[in-house]
This record gives structure tokens, C-alpha cells and sequence, in this order.
């Protein structure tokens, strides 16, 4: 035992190789949750100001836009680690792990 966590490399977030299923388990969840809330409170609105249905659907497009947003940076930026460190491990004349 020697109190190191279990998991696949890299799902630790220690800089080792690899991208875990479970970093990107979360965009689902969260794409769910702003076209939610923006269909909540487009409807809410919609009561308060006699506008049904138009704010709802500019806020469900408006809770799409912004999780299509979250969505693309998070992927963007783990690419990016992923560039980094692909270009580190071929200076430093390494191969990736699986590919020799």
C-alpha cells in the first residue's frame, strides 16, 4: 500500500499522459443544465412580461450558445495540454506510451 490514488494515468491531474473519459463526463451534465435554465427563465420572464413564447425560446438558444461555448473551450484548452505535452515528450526523444 502505498497511498498512491487508483485510476487510469492521467485522471489523477498529476501532468501524466493520457485524457480521462471522466474530465469530459461533465459537458453533458452542463449543456443539460444551461438549456434548463435558460428555458426556466425565459419562461419566467415570458409570465412576468405577457411575451409567451418568445423569451422562452431566446433563452433556450441563448442557454445552448453558452454551453456550446463552455463546451468548445474546455476542449480547446485539454488540446492544447495535450499539444504541450506531445511536443515535450518529442524533445525530450521520448515516444507516447502504445505507439512503438
Amino acid at each position: 500500500m502505498t497511498g498512491e490514488p487508483i485510476g487510469p494515468p492521467g485522471a489523477r491531474g498529476d501532468g501524466e499522459e493520457g485524457t480521462s473519459a471522466g474530465q469530459f463526463a461533465g459537458h453533458g451534465l452542463t449543456f443539460v443544465i444551461a438549456i434548463f435554465g435558460g428555458l426556466y427563465l425565459g419562461q419566467w420572464l415570458d409570465r412576468k412580461l405577457g411575451t409567451a413564447p418568445w423569451l422562452l425560446i431566446v433563452g433556450v438558444f441563448l442557454g445552448a450558445g453558452a454551453s456550446f461555448y463552455s463546451m468548445y473551450t474546455k476542449l480547446m484548452a485539454a488540446q492544447a495540454r495535450e499539444d504541450a505535452a506531445r511536443a515535450a515528450r518529442k524533445a525530450r526523444g521520448q515516444t507516447p506510451p502504445g505507439s512503438a
